[in-house]
């Protein structure tokens, strides 16, 4: 059976992303490229054949029509984009797949970004599936279960636990670096069934539409990279990626990604009007308590009430930290939390630790400076440092204590 079996199967800002590329800037050219940053348990350029033909498989697939009728049915999807993935079909031309010299895997997705932008969760979900076939063991699931009634059981004490202000609200973010479809599937049911007080839904669009459930997310790193290369002063690029996010959405989708330059730099553009329009703030890496306080204090600073906005925490959440933070934060300000990897694939194996990301847009390299040190992405070294200059960031292998 095929890894990917619909094109739905992806996560919901793939498709919020897409339309806005396509209604904003349909010509931009783009490139992806895969990386793995941990090590592996056998190298991962075994696993070409098999990518290949995955590839090839995802290359024949088609939306149907109830897959169109249900995105249609989103009421911040547009009919026009609906009609354009009416005729949307993966091009093979447009990825390649290579061993590295070190016995890894190259990736890479090269063509008009409304084209190849959709490739990336697809590709992870590949390699991820097909790389823990060979690591499964034969009570590997049954201890992943052990793993998901425990967490179940942890989210049900909040039922006799302190009331705070804002409730503890939880949402599955592991499509691209699940052990399995099958799994993941299994995840998000028996935990829409025993935990539906607390968890609210899914990324995956195509396991939202199957359990009826929420499909959830709005931006990611790509979006707002994507505005380095498109005509702006690059000091304007996160300003000019808001304003056209919220005239595409007007009021829907309203949580802003902050780390693509960092933190500081993101709050100095992010001024009343835009704190005003977007309902919150997503939080992907460096430290969260820090930064949910720098949220809160530029939220106040702009006399705006926190508790009538959210934010969001999706960076490496395990349950535990995903509950010390709601502790927290939640007597200030409504909070959200998207757990990937700790819900489907925690079954006592190593996770793969992959991205796809994008690397270059209109022929210039772009990039993000990450709150996290080793999570800055850029193949440029020249470019890096100039974009740590318009926005005035330390380097941090510079700089001394």
């Amino acid at each position: 059976m095929p890894i990917v079996p619909s094109l739905l199967d992806t996560d919901l800002y793939k498709f919020t992303m897409w339309q806005a590329m396509l209604h904003r800037h349909p010509q931009t050219q783009a490139e992806y490229r895969f990386a793995c940053r941990n090590a592996t348990a056998y190298p991962l350029a075994e696993l070409i054949d098999d990518v290949n033909a995955e590839l090839d498989h995802l290359c024949s697939l088609r939306f149907a029509k109830d897959e169109l009728e249900y995105l249609g049915q989103l009421r911040y999807i547009k009919s026009d984009f609906v009609d354009f993935l009416r005729l949307f079909q993966f091009q093979r031309d447009f990825i390649r797949v290579q061993a590295t010299p070190e016995g890894g895997l190259s990736i890479e997705a090269h063509g008009p970004q409304v084209h190849v932008m959709g490739f990336e969760i697809h590709v992870l979900a590949i390699v991820n599936e097909l790389y823990f076939r060979r690591l499964a063991q034969p009570d590997t699931l049954a201890e992943g279960r052990r793993r998901l009634q425990a967490k179940i059981a942890q989210l049900q004490t909040l039922a006799s636990g302190p009331v705070l202000a804002h409730p503890f609200e939880l949402s599955d973010f592991g499509l691209r670096r699940r052990f399995s479809a099958a799994w993941q599937h299994e995840v998000v049911s028996t935990l829409t069934a025993q935990a539906a007080q607390w968890f609210k839904g899914t990324s995956s669009v195509l396991l939202a539409k199957q359990l009826g459930i929420a499909p959830l997310g709005t931006m990611a790193h790509e979006y707002m990279q994507s505005y380095q290369s498109l005509g702006v002063r690059l000091r304007d690029f996160q300003k000019s990626a808001l304003e056209d996010w919220v005239q595409e959405y007007r009021g829907d989708l309203g949580i802003a990604l902050t780390d693509t330059v960092g933190m500081r730099a993101f709050l100095a553009d992010f001024d009343l009007y835009f704190a005003k329009l977007f309902d919150g703030l997503r939080h992907d890496s460096g430290d969260p308590f820090a930064w949910g306080e720098q949220a809160i204090a530029h939220y106040r600073e702009l006399r705006i009430n926190p508790h009538t906005k959210r934010l969001v925490f999706s960076d490496g959440l395990n349950l535990d930290k995903a509950l010390a933070l709601w502790r927290h934060f939640a007597p200030h300000i409504q909070l959200g939390f998207g757990i990937g990897t700790n819900l489907t694939n925690d079954l006592g194996l190593q996770p793969l630790n992959i991205v796809m990301k994008l690397v270059r847009a209109n022929g210039q390299p772009v990039a993000k400076i990450s709150d996290t040190p080793g999570k800055t992405l850029c193949d440029d070294e020249t470019y890096l440092a100039y974009l740590r200059q318009v926005f005035d960031i330390a380097d941090p292998e510079t700089t001394t204590t």
